[in-house]
Protein backbone atom coordinates (compact mmCIF):
# COMPACT_ATOMS: atom_id res chain seq x y z
CA UNK A 1 0.00 0.00 0.00
CA UNK A 2 1.34 3.59 -0.84
CA UNK A 3 1.58 5.70 2.16
CA UNK A 4 0.46 9.54 1.18
CA UNK A 5 2.10 12.13 2.47
CA UNK A 6 0.94 15.70 3.29
CA UNK A 7 0.99 18.78 0.76
CA UNK A 8 2.31 20.65 2.87
CA UNK A 9 5.06 18.60 4.91
CA UNK A 10 6.43 19.48 8.19
CA UNK A 11 10.23 18.53 7.85
CA UNK A 12 12.09 16.98 10.83
CA UNK A 13 14.79 18.75 12.88
CA UNK A 14 18.09 17.93 10.49
CA UNK A 15 20.85 16.20 10.79
CA UNK A 16 24.25 17.75 11.42
CA UNK A 17 25.56 19.65 8.66
CA UNK A 18 28.18 16.91 7.72
CA UNK A 19 25.09 14.18 7.32
CA UNK A 20 23.78 16.56 4.18
CA UNK A 21 26.52 16.88 2.31
CA UNK A 22 27.67 13.68 1.69
CA UNK A 23 28.65 12.20 5.51
CA UNK A 24 25.56 10.64 7.63
CA UNK A 25 26.66 9.08 10.59
CA UNK A 26 25.15 5.42 11.05
CA UNK A 27 26.49 3.52 13.75
CA UNK A 28 30.14 5.59 12.74
CA UNK A 29 29.64 4.66 8.74
CA UNK A 30 28.31 6.65 6.02
CA UNK A 31 24.91 5.37 4.74
CA UNK A 32 25.63 6.93 1.10
CA UNK A 33 28.88 4.99 0.74
CA UNK A 34 27.35 1.72 1.85
CA UNK A 35 27.72 -0.89 -1.29
CA UNK A 36 28.38 -4.44 -2.38
CA UNK A 37 28.85 -4.50 -5.58
CA UNK A 38 32.09 -3.61 -8.08
CA UNK A 39 30.28 -0.23 -9.93
CA UNK A 40 29.85 1.14 -6.53
CA UNK A 41 33.12 0.93 -5.27
CA UNK A 42 34.67 2.40 -8.24
CA UNK A 43 32.70 5.29 -7.90
CA UNK A 44 33.46 5.78 -4.55
CA UNK A 45 36.85 5.82 -5.80
CA UNK A 46 36.16 8.93 -7.73
CA UNK A 47 36.00 7.28 -11.34
CA UNK A 48 32.71 6.85 -13.59
CA UNK A 49 30.35 4.15 -14.20
CA UNK A 50 31.06 2.68 -17.36
CA UNK A 51 27.59 2.67 -19.28
CA UNK A 52 25.77 4.66 -17.34
CA UNK A 53 22.04 4.68 -17.03
CA UNK A 54 20.50 8.59 -16.96
CA UNK A 55 18.38 9.27 -14.02
CA UNK A 56 15.80 12.26 -13.44
CA UNK A 57 14.17 11.79 -9.55
CA UNK A 58 10.94 13.80 -9.05
CA UNK A 59 9.32 15.17 -5.74
CA UNK A 60 6.41 17.73 -4.96
CA UNK A 61 9.06 20.85 -4.87
CA UNK A 62 12.39 20.06 -5.91
CA UNK A 63 14.03 20.80 -2.16
CA UNK A 64 13.88 17.32 0.04
CA UNK A 65 13.53 13.89 -1.15
CA UNK A 66 13.97 14.53 -5.21
CA UNK A 67 17.60 16.72 -4.38
CA UNK A 68 18.53 14.43 -1.44
CA UNK A 69 18.08 11.46 -4.62
CA UNK A 70 19.94 13.76 -6.96
CA UNK A 71 22.85 14.51 -4.54
CA UNK A 72 23.77 10.27 -3.57
CA UNK A 73 23.28 9.79 -7.34
CA UNK A 74 25.35 12.72 -8.59
CA UNK A 75 28.50 11.77 -5.94
CA UNK A 76 28.12 7.94 -7.12
CA UNK A 77 28.34 9.95 -11.18
CA UNK A 78 25.56 8.74 -12.24
CA UNK A 79 24.09 11.46 -14.95
CA UNK A 80 21.04 13.28 -13.44
CA UNK A 81 18.65 15.90 -12.78
CA UNK A 82 15.82 16.57 -10.59
CA UNK A 83 12.56 18.32 -10.91
CA UNK A 84 9.34 19.00 -8.55
CA UNK A 85 5.77 18.65 -10.12
CA UNK A 86 3.73 21.17 -7.47
CA UNK A 87 2.23 24.24 -9.17
CA UNK A 88 4.54 26.19 -6.58
CA UNK A 89 7.53 25.55 -4.25
CA UNK A 90 5.96 25.23 -0.49
CA UNK A 91 8.48 25.05 2.28
CA UNK A 92 7.05 25.19 6.24
CA UNK A 93 6.30 28.62 7.87
CA UNK A 94 5.56 29.39 11.31
CA UNK A 95 2.07 28.06 11.30
CA UNK A 96 0.68 25.51 9.05
CA UNK A 97 -1.62 27.76 7.27
CA UNK A 98 1.06 30.31 6.68
CA UNK A 99 3.62 28.06 3.81
CA UNK A 100 6.61 29.92 2.51
CA UNK A 101 5.25 30.07 -1.27
CA UNK A 102 8.25 30.31 -4.15
CA UNK A 103 8.00 30.08 -7.90
CA UNK A 104 9.93 27.27 -9.72
CA UNK A 105 12.27 27.84 -12.51
CA UNK A 106 12.55 31.72 -11.35
CA UNK A 107 13.89 31.74 -7.91
CA UNK A 108 17.02 30.51 -6.91
CA UNK A 109 17.89 28.35 -3.32
CA UNK A 110 19.99 30.80 -2.70
CA UNK A 111 17.55 33.46 -2.93
CA UNK A 112 15.19 31.40 -0.44
CA UNK A 113 18.25 30.37 1.78
CA UNK A 114 18.77 34.08 2.41
CA UNK A 115 15.46 35.08 2.77
CA UNK A 116 14.45 32.46 5.13
CA UNK A 117 17.57 32.95 7.48
CA UNK A 118 16.03 36.90 7.33
CA UNK A 119 12.48 35.61 8.39
CA UNK A 120 13.95 33.98 11.71
CA UNK A 121 17.19 32.12 11.29
CA UNK A 122 16.39 30.12 14.41
CA UNK A 123 13.10 28.44 13.68
CA UNK A 124 14.10 27.82 9.94
CA UNK A 125 17.73 26.19 11.56
CA UNK A 126 15.40 23.94 13.92
CA UNK A 127 13.19 22.55 11.48
CA UNK A 128 16.06 21.72 9.33
CA UNK A 129 15.17 23.85 6.26
CA UNK A 130 18.60 26.15 5.84
CA UNK A 131 20.47 23.27 5.88
CA UNK A 132 18.64 21.59 3.16
CA UNK A 133 18.78 24.69 1.49
CA UNK A 134 22.27 24.92 1.73
CA UNK A 135 22.78 21.40 0.55
CA UNK A 136 20.58 22.76 -2.42
CA UNK A 137 22.80 25.61 -3.58
CA UNK A 138 25.63 23.39 -3.66
CA UNK A 139 23.94 21.07 -6.31
CA UNK A 140 22.40 23.25 -8.79
CA UNK A 141 21.07 26.60 -9.07
CA UNK A 142 17.05 26.49 -8.69
CA UNK A 143 14.20 24.66 -8.30
CA UNK A 144 12.65 22.78 -11.67
CA UNK A 145 9.52 22.16 -12.50
CA UNK A 146 8.77 18.79 -14.21
CA UNK A 147 5.85 20.44 -16.42
CA UNK A 148 7.90 22.96 -17.86
CA UNK A 149 11.10 20.89 -18.67
CA UNK A 150 11.86 20.92 -22.73
CA UNK A 151 12.59 16.91 -22.83
CA UNK A 152 15.14 16.81 -25.66
CA UNK A 153 16.77 19.95 -25.82
CA UNK A 154 20.21 20.27 -24.86
CA UNK A 155 20.60 21.43 -21.33
CA UNK A 156 22.92 23.88 -23.02
CA UNK A 157 23.69 27.65 -23.92
CA UNK A 158 20.06 28.59 -23.01
CA UNK A 159 17.89 25.92 -24.46
CA UNK A 160 17.31 23.91 -21.05
CA UNK A 161 14.22 24.15 -18.97
CA UNK A 162 15.60 26.68 -17.32
CA UNK A 163 17.95 28.47 -20.07
CA UNK A 164 21.24 27.87 -18.39
CA UNK A 165 23.89 25.37 -18.67
CA UNK A 166 23.57 22.23 -16.11
CA UNK A 167 25.46 21.94 -12.95
CA UNK A 168 28.71 20.12 -12.81
CA UNK A 169 26.85 17.17 -10.84
CA UNK A 170 24.18 16.97 -13.81
CA UNK A 171 26.98 16.29 -16.46
CA UNK A 172 26.13 13.14 -18.81
CA UNK A 173 22.15 14.35 -19.46
CA UNK A 174 23.20 17.60 -21.18
CA UNK A 175 21.29 15.63 -24.26
CA UNK A 176 18.18 16.51 -22.63
CA UNK A 177 16.92 12.60 -22.02
CA UNK A 178 16.94 10.32 -19.32
CA UNK A 179 16.45 6.31 -19.34
CA UNK A 180 14.88 6.25 -15.41
CA UNK A 181 12.65 8.97 -13.83
CA UNK A 182 12.27 8.10 -10.13
CA UNK A 183 9.83 10.01 -8.10
CA UNK A 184 9.19 9.98 -4.40
CA UNK A 185 5.46 10.14 -3.76
CA UNK A 186 2.70 8.42 -6.10
CA UNK A 187 1.16 12.49 -6.52
CA UNK A 188 4.32 13.26 -8.09
CA UNK A 189 4.09 9.51 -10.35
CA UNK A 190 0.65 10.69 -11.55
CA UNK A 191 1.79 14.04 -12.34
CA UNK A 192 4.60 12.47 -14.45
CA UNK A 193 2.59 9.67 -16.41
CA UNK A 194 0.07 12.29 -16.78
CA UNK A 195 2.32 14.77 -18.48
CA UNK A 196 4.08 11.96 -20.68
CA UNK A 197 0.86 11.74 -21.80
CA UNK A 198 0.01 14.73 -22.56
CA UNK A 199 2.90 15.45 -24.32
CA UNK A 200 1.84 13.39 -26.79
CA UNK A 201 5.70 11.16 -27.28
CA UNK A 202 7.12 13.68 -29.53
CA UNK A 203 10.16 12.05 -29.45
CA UNK A 204 8.88 8.27 -29.09
CA UNK A 205 11.43 7.51 -26.98
CA UNK A 206 10.87 5.12 -23.77
CA UNK A 207 11.72 6.09 -20.00
CA UNK A 208 10.82 3.88 -17.15
CA UNK A 209 8.67 5.74 -14.62
CA UNK A 210 9.01 4.40 -10.80
CA UNK A 211 7.57 5.93 -7.65
CA UNK A 212 9.79 5.20 -4.66
CA UNK A 213 7.01 6.28 -1.58
CA UNK A 214 8.85 8.49 0.74
CA UNK A 215 7.69 10.00 3.64
CA UNK A 216 8.63 13.73 3.54
CA UNK A 217 10.94 14.00 6.11
CA UNK A 218 15.23 14.33 6.24
CA UNK A 219 15.58 11.11 7.27
CA UNK A 220 13.59 9.18 5.54
CA UNK A 221 15.14 11.14 2.32
CA UNK A 222 18.28 9.42 2.94
CA UNK A 223 17.31 6.22 3.57
CA UNK A 224 15.21 6.56 0.43
CA UNK A 225 18.08 8.07 -1.12
CA UNK A 226 19.78 4.95 -0.54
CA UNK A 227 17.39 2.80 -1.62
CA UNK A 228 17.37 4.47 -4.85
CA UNK A 229 20.85 4.31 -5.31
CA UNK A 230 20.86 0.39 -5.13
CA UNK A 231 18.04 0.50 -7.75
CA UNK A 232 20.22 2.99 -9.99
CA UNK A 233 23.19 0.45 -9.26
CA UNK A 234 20.69 -2.85 -10.32
CA UNK A 235 19.28 -1.29 -13.26
CA UNK A 236 22.91 -0.14 -14.44
CA UNK A 237 24.21 -4.15 -13.67
CA UNK A 238 21.58 -5.71 -15.78
CA UNK A 239 21.99 -2.60 -18.81
CA UNK A 240 25.68 -3.78 -18.75
CA UNK A 241 25.31 -7.36 -18.64
CA UNK A 242 23.08 -6.79 -21.79
CA UNK A 243 25.42 -5.02 -23.88
CA UNK A 244 27.93 -7.58 -22.89
CA UNK A 245 25.80 -10.21 -24.23
CA UNK A 246 25.06 -8.47 -26.79
CA UNK A 247 28.66 -8.30 -28.04
CA UNK A 248 29.69 -12.18 -27.24
CA UNK A 249 27.13 -12.73 -29.22
CA UNK A 250 28.14 -10.49 -32.03
CA UNK A 251 24.83 -8.53 -32.42
CA UNK A 252 24.28 -4.82 -31.76
CA UNK A 253 23.07 -3.79 -28.29
CA UNK A 254 19.15 -2.99 -28.10
CA UNK A 255 17.78 -1.45 -25.01
CA UNK A 256 14.56 -3.56 -25.30
CA UNK A 257 16.11 -6.53 -23.51
CA UNK A 258 17.17 -4.56 -20.65
CA UNK A 259 13.39 -2.84 -20.99
CA UNK A 260 11.95 -6.47 -20.39
CA UNK A 261 14.09 -7.05 -17.04
CA UNK A 262 12.77 -4.24 -15.30
CA UNK A 263 9.62 -5.65 -13.70
CA UNK A 264 12.19 -8.66 -12.44
CA UNK A 265 14.79 -6.17 -11.02
CA UNK A 266 11.96 -4.07 -9.08
CA UNK A 267 10.59 -7.18 -7.64
CA UNK A 268 14.59 -7.83 -6.34
CA UNK A 269 14.87 -4.66 -5.46
CA UNK A 270 11.50 -4.30 -3.87
CA UNK A 271 12.31 -7.42 -1.38
CA UNK A 272 15.18 -5.72 -0.19
CA UNK A 273 13.46 -2.80 0.60
CA UNK A 274 10.05 -3.54 1.80
CA UNK A 275 9.26 0.12 3.65
CA UNK A 276 10.10 2.07 0.27
CA UNK A 277 6.64 0.70 -1.58
CA UNK A 278 7.21 1.16 -5.37
CA UNK A 279 4.85 1.03 -8.99
CA UNK A 280 6.64 1.33 -12.24
CA UNK A 281 5.16 2.21 -15.72
CA UNK A 282 6.85 2.64 -19.18
CA UNK A 283 5.99 5.66 -20.73
CA UNK A 284 7.57 7.69 -23.83
CA UNK A 285 8.74 11.11 -24.11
Amino acid sequence: MITQTSALPTLAPAPPRESITPQAENNGTDIRDESNDKDSKMLRSGSTVDFPLKFCTVCASNQNRSMEAHLILSLRRYPVISFGTGSAVRLPGPAIDKPNIYAFNSTTYDEIYNELKNKDQRLYTLNGLLNMLDRNRRIKARPERWQDWKVGQPRLGGTGALGEAPSDEETGVEGGVVDVVITCEERCWDAVVDDLHNRASPLNRPVHVINVDIKDNHEEAIVGGKGILDLADMLTAAAKEERERSEAGGRGWSRETVDARVPDILAEWQAKWPNLPAVWTCGFF
